[in-house]
C-alpha cells in the first residue's frame, strides 16, 4: 500500500497561503521577465536593419551602431535575468522551506499505523527525494520556465509588428504546438506520477533490505531480497526510460512544427519582397524572431518534464501533510467507534467506575476486510500491574500492544485509561500517560544525554544519570570517551543493539508514564545481553503498569499475570505458576522452553 497523493485542487490550496503576501515579488518577476524578453528583440531587429542598410551603405557605421545596441541589450537582458532569478529565489525558497517543514511536521505526527501501511520507504522518499525535486524546480527550473514563456509571447508579438501577414503565417505554428501539448499533457501527469511512486517503492525495498540485513543473512535469503530490490529498481529505471522516450517524441513534434512554419515564412517573405510589400531585412527579422522561438518553446516542453515531475512530487508531499495524525485523535472522538460490532460490548456509560486502570473492552482489529487479527479481547491492567503476553507468531500480540499504547485505533471495541477514552486524549496527553518501546528503536545523532532527554528536553544531568542507572546503562556509559556527552548515532560512537535498547528504556524512565508497553523490546539483544535487558525492563516497570509482549518466557515468570494468545484471542490467563503447572498451551510452551 502506497501513501495517498493529493489532488491538484488540494495542492493549489496548500500553495496559496505559502505565496500570499508576496505579490510585490510576483510583480517584480513579471516586470524583469518582460524587460528581458524585450531586450532579446534587439538582436533580430538590428540584423534585419543591417540587411537593408548594407545594401545602400558600405560604411561600418551601421555595424558599429548595431553592435552597441546588441551590447546594451545583452547587458539589460543579463541584468533582468539575474534579477528575475534573484526575486524568484526570494519568492520560492521560503515557500518551499515552509512546505518542507510542514511535511516533516506531518511525517513526525502521523499515526504509526498509517506509516506501517504505506511503508517507511515511501514516507522517506517523499520527505527527502520529493522535497529535493520540488526545491530544484523552484530554484532553477521555474525561473527558466517563466523566462522562456515571456520570450515566446514577446517574440511572437514582435514578428507580427514586422508584418501582420508574416504574423499570420507564424500563427500556423500555434495549432501544431497545441496538438503537441494536447498529446503531451494528458499522458505526462500519469507517467510522472508513476515514476515518483516507483522511486518510493524502490526506496522502501532498499530500506527494508538494509534494515533486515541480519535476518536475511541468518536465513541465507540475501539473493531473494536482492531480486526484489532489483525488480523494483528495474521497474523504476524502465519508467525513467519511458519518460525520456516520451519526451523525445514531444520534441520531435515541436521540430516538425518549426521546420514547417519557418519554411512557410521564407516562402511568404520572398513573395512579399518580390511584390514590394516588404524588405529583405524585414523578412530576415521575422525569420530570426521565429527562429528565436525554437529554444524557448523547446525549453518549455523540456521543462514540462521537470515541472510535471515536480508537480507529482509536490502532490506526494501535500499528501503527507494531509495524512491523519495522532493530533486528530480528539477530532475523531465524535465518530462511531464500532462497539455494536462486538457482541455484548457495554457502552461507555455502563462501564464500571474508573480506577486508573488500562481497560480494553471488546477490542477487535482487522488490517484487511475479512482478515481479523484480534477478536473480542477484554483486558484490564491495574495501576502497577505487569501483564505478559505470549503466543505464536501471528497470534495478535503486537497488534494488541499497539492498541493498548494508543498507536493503532481498534476496529471494534473501546480502550480506556482511567476515566478517559484513549481516543479522546490528545497525543501529548496520551504519551504522558502511556509510553511504548518496540523491537525497533532509533538512536539520534547527538550525545547520550540528548538521546535520553527526547521525552523531557528540560531534564537536568542528574535526572539523565538516574534514568541510565535505573536501566543499568550507567556502567557502559561511564566507560565511553565523554560519558553522557559522547556523540552517538550517524557518524558517532557505535552502539550495540543492547545499548540502543537501554537508551530507549532510559527515555521511558525520564518520561515517567503511568503505563509502559514493551513490544519485544529485548528481542534484539541476543543471548549475551538478554539478562541485562530483562533486568533493565524490570527497572522500567517498577511502580508502573505494564503490558509486555514476551520474546522469552523468562520475562513471563516475573509478570503478575500471563496471557496466552492464539488466533487473535486470549485463550489462557493466570500467573506463571498456575499456567505452567496446568495442561494448557502455556504449560507446553514452558516445558519446551525449560528443556532447551
Amino acid at each position: 500500500m502506497i501513501l495517498p497523493t493529493a489532488s491538484r485542487r488540494r495542492v493549489l490550496a496548500a500553495l496559496r497561503p505559502l505565496l500570499s503576501g508576496r505579490l510585490l515579488l510576483l510583480l517584480l518577476i513579471a516586470v524583469a521577465g518582460f524587460v528581458t524578453a524585450l531586450a532579446g528583440l534587439v538582436g533580430p531587429w538590428v540584423v534585419g536593419g543591417l540587411v537593408d542598410a548594407l545594401r545602400v551603405e558600405t560604411s561600418m557605421r551601421p555595424v558599429v551602431q548595431g553592435a552597441v545596441w546588441i551590447l546594451v541589450a545583452g547587458i539589460v537582458g543579463g541584468l533582468g535575468t539575474w534579477l528575475s532569478r534573484w526575486w524568484m529565489g526570494a519568492l520560492a525558497e521560503p515557500a518551499v522551506a515552509s512546505l518542507r517543514e510542514d511535511v516533516l511536521d506531518a511525517a513526525l505526527a502521523v499515526d504509526s499505523s498509517v506509516v506501517e501501511s504505506g511503508g517507511r520507504g515511501d514516507l522517506v522518499s517523499r520527505v527527502a527525494e520529493d522535497s529535493r525535486v520540488v526545491t530544484e524546480a523552484a530554484s532553477a527550473i521555474l525561473p527558466m520556465f517563466l523566462q522562456s514563456l515571456f520570450v515566446v509571447v514577446v517574440s511572437a508579438a514582435g514578428m507580427t509588428v514586422v508584418d501582420w501577414r508574416l504574423g499570420l503565417v507564424g500563427l500556423v505554428a500555434v495549432p501544431m504546438y497545441a496538438l503537441t501539448l494536447r498529446w503531451y499533457l494528458p499522458r505526462s501527469g500519469p507517467i510522472y506520477a508513476q515514476e515518483r511512486i516507483a522511486f518510493g517503492v524502490r526506496s522502501q525495498r532498499m530500506l527494508g533490505g538494509i534494515g533486515g540485513a541480519t535476518t536475511l543473512r541468518a536465513y541465507e535469503a540475501e539473493r531473494v531480497e536482492l531480486e526484489r530490490i532489483d525488480a523494483a529498481s528495474v521497474h523504476a529505471r524502465t519508467l525513467s526510460i519511458d519518460v525520456f522516450r516520451f519526451l523525445t517524441r514531444a520534441f520531435s513534434r515541436n521540430n516538425r512544427a518549426e521546420a514547417v512554419v519557418l519554411a512557410a515564412l521564407l516562402v511568404a517573405g520572398s513573395l512579399l519582397v518580390e511584390s514590394g510589400g516588404l524588405t529583405a531585412g524585414g523578412v530576415a527579422t521575422a525569420a530570426l524572431l521565429f527562429h528565436r522561438l525554437f529554444n524557448p518553446i523547446g525549453a518549455l516542453v523540456g521543462m514540462f518534464d521537470e515541472i510535471q515531475s515536480a508537480g507529482a512530487s509536490l502532490a506526494r508531499m501535500v499528501g503527507v501533510i494531509d495524512l491523519p495524525s495522532s493530533s486528530t485523535r480528539s477530532a475523531r472522538a465524535a465518530e462511531p467507534v464500532g462497539i455494536a460490532a462486538t457482541a455484548g460490548a457495554p457502552a461507555l456509560e455502563t462501564l464500571p467506575p474508573a480506577d486508573g486502570s488500562l481497560l480494553l473492552d471488546g477490542v477487535g482489529h482487522s488490517y484487511e476486510v475479512d482478515h481479523p487479527v484480534l477478536a473480542a479481547v477484554d483486558l484490564r491492567i491495574a495501576p502497577g500491574e505487569v501483564v505478559a503476553v505470549v503466543g505464536a507468531t501471528g497470534a495478535g500480540k503486537s497488534t494488541l500492544a499497539q492498541i493498548a499504547a494508543g498507536t493503532v485505533p481498534p476496529t471494534t471495541g473501546t480502550v480506556r485509561l482511567g476515566a478517559d477514552a484513549v481516543r479522546d486524549l490528545s497525543a501529548p496527553a496520551l504519551r504522558r500517560r502511556i509510553s511504548m518501546v518496540s523491537q525497533e528503536v532509533h538512536v539520534f545523532a547527538g550525545s547520550i544525554a540528548e538521546n535520553v532527554r527526547v521525552p523531557a528536553p528540560e531534564a537536568d544531568d542528574g535526572a539523565v544519570l538516574a534514568a541510565l542507572s535505573t536501566v543499568g546503562a550507567h556502567r557502559w556509559v561511564s566507560s565511553l570517551p565523554d560519558g553522557t556527552d559522547t556523540v552517538v548515532g550517524d557518524g558517532g560512537q557505535p552502539l550495540t543493539a543492547m545499548q540502543e535498547q537501554m537508551l530507549a528504556l532510559a527515555r521511558i524512565v525520564l518520561a515517567d508514564p503511568e503505563f509502559v508497553v514493551l513490544d519485544e523490546a529485548t528481542a534484539e539483544a541476543g543471548s549475551s545481553g538478554a539478562r541485562d535487558l530483562e533486568t533493565a525492563a524490570r527497572g522500567v516497570l517498577t511502580g508502573r503498569g505494564g503490558l509486555v509482549v514476551a520474546h522469552r518466557l523468562s520475562q513471563a515468570v516475573t509478570a503478575d499475570r500471563v496471557l496466552v494468545m492464539k488466533g487473535g484471542r486470549i485463550v489462557e490467563s493466570g500467573t506463571h505458576e498456575e499456567l505452567s503447572h496446568g495442561d494448557g498451551l502455556y504449560a507446553t510452551l514452558w516445558e519446551a522452553w525449560t528443556a532447551r
